[in-house]
This record gives C-alpha cells, structure tokens and sequence, in this order.
C-alpha cells in the first residue's frame, strides 16, 4: 500500500524532479535511443524514488538516480532480451501449434516472473536450481559439481523453492 510522502519528503522529492528530470530523460534516451522508452524509464525512476522514500537525503542526486535508472534499464533490456528469445522459439513451431496471442502473453509473463525470481537468487542458489531442474541432476551430483555439501544443497534449493512460492501469482497460491 502506498502513502502519501510527507510535506519535507514531498518539498525534497519535487525539487529532485524538477532539477533532474531532463537531465535523466536525455542521459536515459541516449542510452535508449528511444524517447518515449526515455520518458517511461524515467517516469519509473522517479516512482522508485518516491516509493522508497529517498529524496530526502540524497546528497548526489544524480547518482542516485542514474544506479536506480540503470538497474531499470538492465531489466529493460533483460525483459527485451528474453521476448526475442520467446518470439524466435515461437516462429520455430509449426504454425498450428502457435499459441493465440493471449496465451502469448501469459507465456511471456511467467518467463518475466522466473527471470526476476532468478535475479534474486544468490549465483550459488541459481546454479543448484537450474542444475536440479534443468539437468535432472541429483543433489549429490550438484554438491560434487559446485564442490558443497549436499547439506548446501537442500538449503539452496529451499532458497529457491522459497522465491518460487513468492513468483507465484496471487490466484495461484
């Protein structure tokens, strides 16, 4: 639930937005070469900050803004990267087996939802869950590959089984 910033966190913020903006939006379109894309990223640069209740302390705006912007942009990128990827298996099927555009999206969804799930994984947790569910690898086989205790194991897919409960959709659980 989001609330409302208070007087000396909304005076921060809007002096921040108002310095910063245009420079934000140029440094992200030329990172971009896509204006409206600028304008989006931008705009949600802005809400993080917002959100997290930052402006207040800031004393390198700018730099706060470009790691947040940054981070936006990788996903950006990563969520670009991962359609094209969807959309070249897709155009690999024969067409009677081509989803409808609905089923598409869900699909693209879901791989958004692993993707971010992923992300917040330490590098050990992710190479243990791709490994048991990719490869069909045992956890004793896992632990001899990454050289850890089956032990390790168990708590690095519990890490991850963990994460996957929290991808779920709400309607889902």
């Amino acid at each position: 639930m989001f609330t409302a910033p208070s007087p000396s966190t909304h005076d921060a913020f809007s002096h921040i937005y108002r310095d910063h903006h245009g420079w934000l939006l140029n440094w992200l379109w030329r990172k971009l070469g896509c204006r409206s894309g600028a304008a989006d990223l931008a705009q949600d640069t802005f809400t993080r900050v917002l959100t997290a209740d930052a402006a207040g302390g800031l004393r390198e705006p700018r730099a706060y803004l470009s790691r947040v912007a940054n981070n936006l942009l990788v996903n950006h990128w990563r969520h670009l990267g991962l359609e094209r990827e969807y959309l070249a298996a897709l155009a690999s099927q024969p067409e009677l087996l081509a989803p409808s555009p609905e089923e598409q999206a869900m699909m693209m969804e879901t791989l958004y939802r692993i993707d971010a799930m992923l992300q917040r994984l330490s590098d050990k947790a992710r190479q243990v869950f791709l490994m048991a569910q990719l490869e069909g690898l045992p956890y004793a086989d896992i632990g001899s590959r990454l050289s850890i205790s089956e032990r390790m194991v168990k708590k690095y897919m519990a890490q991850a089984m963990f994460e996957c409960a929290l991808a779920l959709p709400a309607d889902a659980a």
